[in-house]
């Protein structure tokens, strides 16, 4: 196997999740990321962070 095929090969993998054993008590990514969006929202309450403003282009 060449180089470019067994970079292509682990590459395919990695995306599949199939390098590593997955972890049954890895939570879905879109738990975590309203988990994100809540401390986000409440550092923009206390202050500690800045809201972001959308640009127009």
């Amino acid at each position: 196997m060449k180089a470019q095929q067994l970079k292509n090969a682990i590459l395919q993998l990695a995306i599949q999740g199939k390098l590593v054993p997955q972890d049954p008590n890895d939570e879905p990514a879109s738990e975590l990321l309203c988990k994100i969006q809540a401390e986000k929202d409440r550092l923009i309450a206390e202050g500690k962070i800045k809201k972001k403003q959308k640009n127009c282009r």
